[in-house]
């Protein structure tokens, strides 16, 4: 039976595990429930499983045969700070958290490829299953790193998968090299002269030196970067004064910088610094810079791209797969495991329907059509790669 059927038998259960995560979303590191739930359908499909790797991130190792290599799966089980809109039954339970970016569905997705490896045993090898906190701007990837992820688990490859709304169900897209940009966020304090409103020659105001610098800000995209390299710089915040007739002493700026390369990340931040305080300076103000890296680009290794891309084929058919789609702005701190192991990061589609709108917003929902799509993708990249048959995985032939 293909594993697609097999795994399709089970599709109620995993809708359910679904939309219980779902209903009780957990912000970063704070994944106690889901990290339970996790650890227990692991411990009952036979896995053996291994807590706080990362504080609240799980591993469950499976092995099969004699075969020593090993592969690793990844998924994000956190939510996000953001009060639902949605009215379904399913949704979130806690006021200002929900799962706005399908880290449920990822989270139940490899659940259920676990269940199936787990009663299948088709394959020679050993699969670490790992399930990940803090994937949104918290650095649970790295925390996972640096509590020796890799030194435990070894992993000569390793895979993970985001939902796609924009992508029919039924269809991946797949891209050789870099995916996703490199994300860092920012914080620029202004220090002027308070003053009172009616009297500003008396001072030197903060907000309008902010103001000067957020727009001068756009000058480093679309003059400082070269056109071939895509960048984006946006100001999201802006803050300063309490009062109505006060001229404040500091305004705060904050937002976001996203390249494909370390390179062009460091022109924007060098770029940044002068125009600040260049700014600052011409008006007889003050500005500090903090520039921080929160995400690596996400690189695919060429070679996994490819049979990530074959394995998908395998399961729709050539034609459902894009193979070269549009670089995404967004950022994945799975980058960071891209830089220790090579992988591949990939999309399925979330298609039409109810919550098809753009991930991060109130209104959003994984589609649980796609879920045996994407279980069963882990599986047969399992199956195919430390195939049973030959006694020889396909990765070494």
């Amino acid at each position: 039976m293909p594993v697609h059927e097999r795994i399709a038998r089970f599709h109620d259960e995993m809708t359910a595990w679904r939309r219980d995560i779902h209903a009780h979303p957990e912000l970063g590191f704070e994944e106690t429930r889901t990290s339970d739930l996790v650890a227990g359908k692991l411990a009952a499909f036979g896995i053996e499983v291994h807590r706080g790797v990362g504080k609240t991130g799980v591993v469950g190792v499976l092995r099969a045969g004699s075969n020593t290599r090993s592969i690793g799966l990844r998924a994000d089980m956190d939510a996000l700070p953001i009060q639902e809109a949605n009215l379904f039954g399913h949704r979130s339970l806690f006021s200002g958290k929900m799962h706005a970016c399908g880290h449920d569905g990822h989270t139940t997705m490899l659940l259920g490829a676990a269940r199936y490896l787990a009663e299948t045993r088709n394959f020679d090898g050993v699969i670490n299953f790992i399930f990940q906190p803090a994937e949104e701007g918290l650095g649970g990837a790295n925390a996972m790193i640096n509590d020796g992820l890799f030194e435990k688990f070894p992993c000569e490859a390793i895979f993970g998968m985001h939902n796609r709304p924009s992508l029919p169900v039924g269809q991946f897209a797949v891209r050789s090299g870099p995916m996703m940009a490199g994300g860092a966020f920012f914080d620029i304090c202004v220090t002027g002269k308070g003053a009172h409103g009616a009297r500003p020659e008396s001072g030197v105001d903060p907000v309008l030196v902010a103001a000067h610098i957020a727009v001068a800000l756009q000058s480093i995209v679309s003059r400082t970067t070269a056109p071939a390299d895509t960048a984006v710089v946006s100001v999201t915040k802006i803050q300063g004064g309490d009062a109505y007739n006060v001229i404040p002493q500091m305004a705060h700026l904050a937002g976001t910088a996203r390249a494909f390369t370390p390179k062009v990340m460091e022109l924007i931040e060098s770029s940044m610094r002068r125009i600040a305080k260049g700014v600052a300076s011409a008006y007889g103000a003050t500005a500090e810079v903090e520039f921080r890296i929160q995400f690596a680009p996400t690189i695919n290794n060429p070679k996994e791209a490819e049979y990530a891309a074959e394995i998908c084929a395998d399961l729709v058919g050539k034609e459902k797969v894009q193979r070269n789609p549009q670089l995404i702005m967004a950022s994945e701190d799975f980058s960071f495991m891209l830089e220790k192991v090579p992988g591949c990061y990939l999309n399925i589609g979330n298609g039409p329907g109810e919550g098809s709108c753009e991930v991060h917003n109130p209104s959003y929902d994984f589609n649980d059509a796609a879920l045996p799509l994407g279980a069963a993708f882990y599986a047969r990249l399992v199956e195919k790669r430390f195939a049973r048959s030959s006694g020889v995985s396909v990765a070494a032939q």
